[in-house]
């Protein structure tokens, strides 16, 4: 009996839109039909999902698996593992590693470390250096290649791109939708004092100020206008960004990610709370910025939801501020959080399928997914919406081995992850081998 033929029966599937008992039937890992009334076929498993709730599969667009260069915080099989667990069915790969993914080889390299132990799907961003600006193009449209990240100010790594010079020669030499971390680094680097002096992770907004964070997208978008180049602006922090680029985005192709944790946690409590352990790039801010974010997501400014997973180690974490490294794991927690926040009224579930689901796959062009759908691939997020849980460290499949979340209370939890067909993940424990494979592009995509 093949390991990918299921029909799916009892459980509530998110189906055109809303929660409806409908059956799914999956033959060869592709989703055959979906109806009320369906009977097993031959070689058909029936596979009863009482209580739970089937989504199509959630795709995490931006985490940092650290592998190659930096494996002591955490390898490319490890991440995806850990996505797997939090109901991930795969991912986009940021370029800061050591060496940087900047280049065919590199990319090739990471392909060839994670095709063998790949728990979901995924592909990989190209950094932009000030080396490979006219190459650009090409790398872009490598099979395995989701876009060009391009960080505007200095974060984890050694990648950067902040001179009006190459912002322009990288504008000249991009189609596709390229990914931006947008900070000021002229201002950054300015305000170094701000946080040497206050020695203590609550000045970690202060230094990396909301000013930082709007001028850098000021810029990006503005070169999105002047070249007609659709970009994709990352973990949007500030109340000054969200109102910009609502009216921005009305007449060009731009789209907005934010983060669950920018969603979710608040300085200066965050701070006092976790201390190191909060501190990412750009920062969590105060309440009002948080509640920006939140009519973003509500008014439809938001396109993506991305964890922005970027683990360090205890250790390294526990060097005094600001010479501790800014990140934070989450790979495993974006879909319990964000299904919280569903339970919480905060958002429907419709709204959040398509930011963690829906939107990546149309945003980016990636084949054969989208809405449960005949003939789409059976990458399926089944979670339990009555489940409760309360984190604690010994839940966490990180490396790294500590999450800020822990002790959060959720709400929901993913208790099934199904990849090509294959359930790889059921109640916290892997069944099988790996079966993820490079996500695949339309070739029209943005």
């Amino acid at each position: 009996m093949s390991k990918n033929n299921y029909l799916i029966q009892d459980a509530d599937v998110f189906y055109e839109g809303a929660l409806k008992k409908l059956k799914i039937s999956i033959i060869d890992g592709v989703i055959e039909a979906i109806a009320e009334d369906l009977q097993p076929k031959e070689g058909q498993s029936v596979l009863s999902l009482k209580s739970l709730t089937v989504l199509p599969g959630i795709i995490d667009t931006q985490v940092h698996f650290r592998e190659p260069g930096l494996e002591y915080k955490e390898t490319l099989a490890e991440g995806a593992a850990a996505a797997l667990q939090g109901g991930v069915t795969g991912f986009f790969e940021m370029p800061n590693t050591k060496p940087a993914t900047d280049s065919a080889i590199a990319l090739r390299d990471k392909v060839d470390r994670i095709s063998p132990k790949a728990w979901t799907h995924y592909a990989f961003y190209l950094g932009s250096t000030e080396n490979n600006l006219d190459q650009l193009s090409k790398l872009e449209t490598l099979k395995t290649c989701c876009g060009i990240k391009t960080f505007v100010g200095s974060s984890t790594g050694s990648l950067l791109i902040h001179k009006v010079e190459h912002l322009e020669k990288l504008f000249q030499n991009f189609k596709h939708r390229a990914a931006f971390h947008c900070e000021d680094e002229s201002r950054i680097r300015a305000r170094i004092d701000i946080a040497k002096k206050a020695a203590h992770p609550s000045a970690h907004p202060l230094w990396r100020d909301e000013e930082s964070a709007f001028l850098a997208t000021q810029t990006i978008v503005g070169l999105a206008k002047k070249y007609d180049r659709p970009v994709h602006i990352l973990h949007v922090t500030t109340a000054k960004e969200m109102n910009y680029l609502r009216q921005e985005k009305k007449n060009h192709p731009i789209t907005v990610e934010v983060t669950p944790q920018h969603l979710t946690l608040e300085a200066p409590e965050c701070y006092e709370k976790w201390g190191t352990l909060a501190q990412m790039n750009p920062p969590i801010r105060e309440r009002r910025h948080k509640e920006a974010l939140w009519e973003g997501v509500a008014d439809g400014t938001v396109d993506i939801i991305g964890s922005d997973h970027a683990p360090h180690t205890w250790d390294e974490k526990q060097k005094p501020y600001p010479a501790s490294p800014s990140g934070m794991p989450g790979v495993q927690t974006i879909l319990p959080l964000m299904l919280s926040h569903v339970k919480e009224n905060k958002l429907s579930l419709s709204r959040m399928v398509d930011l963690l689901s829906l939107n990546p796959v149309s945003i980016f062009g990636i084949k054969n997914l989208g809405p449960l759908q005949p003939g789409r691939r059976a990458d399926l997020s089944v979670v339990d919406l009555s489940l409760e849980k309360t984190l604690e460290t010994k839940d966490l499949f990180y490396k790294c081995g500590w999450s800020p979340f822990v002790g959060y209370r959720f709400k929901a939890w993913p208790v099934l992850t199904m990849i090509s067909g294959h359930i790889s993940m059921r109640d916290g424990e892997f069944l099988g081998s790996p079966q993820g494979q490079s996500f695949e592009f339309n070739k029209d995509r943005d």
